[in-house]
């Protein structure tokens, strides 16, 4: 039974509920600073010059590659993961990567995990270089779909040198653990959705 008696309006406050619902857990505000939020946004983007002072504030963490507005978390101490090699250098070179990695520095990771895994056979570190795309292509409004492709390209590598195909990591400091996660959230970023043009967007965090 329709709560409204007219199915557009009931559309209209699914649609709103579920925004409120995505500000409120993407900030942390209860539902009566979310609507001001969600009304805020909606009313800005109806107004160019409100837009455009809204591109001047936000720039800093709207483009790729950045994470200002998630919430933040303390970083996890995690596992040592030791790469199947018996030469040291090779070790040095991953453990060097997973720094670069947790501190966001995604070029000199892949550089150190290249060295790490020159013939490209270890899962876990092509995992890495995978999720290191992720990182730096990911934006809270577009994706750099090149960073995207080439993270999908070395996720898949990990999965066809995986046992099985099945790769999961335990690393605490990780939102994806497994590759299966880590392919499907950049195909999802490949693909054109009705949803890309959803305000709120902007409120959506990096994994």
């Amino acid at each position: 039974m329709s709560a409204t008696g007219l199915e557009v309006f009931d559309k209209t406050v699914q649609t709103t509920n579920a925004w409120l619902k995505e500000i409120m857990e993407a900030t942390g505000l209860d539902r009566r600073r979310a609507y001001r939020v969600l009304a805020a946004v909606l009313r800005c983007g109806t107004q160019r010059g409100c837009r455009c002072a809204i591109a001047f504030i936000l720039i800093g963490w709207l483009a790729p590659g950045r994470s200002t507005f998630a919430t933040s978390q303390a970083a996890q101490p995690a596992p040592r993961h030791p790469i199947r090699t018996t030469n040291p250098q090779a070790q040095q070179a991953f453990d060097d990567g997973l720094r670069f990695f947790r501190q966001d520095q995604f070029a000199a990771a892949r550089a150190a995990f290249d060295r790490a895994d020159s013939a490209g056979q270890d899962a876990r570190t092509q995992f890495y270089i995978a999720y290191s795309y992720y990182r730096e292509g990911w934006g809270r409004l577009y994706i750099d779909a090149e960073s995207f492709r080439r993270g999908l390209d070395h996720v898949n590598k990990a999965i066809a040198l995986a046992p099985g195909g099945r790769l999961v990591l335990d690393d605490a400091n990780l939102q994806m653990r497994s590759a299966d996660e880590l392919k499907a959230e950049l195909e999802a970023g490949l693909r054109r959705e009705a949803a890309d043009f959803n305000p709120l967007k902007i409120f959506r965090r990096r994994k």
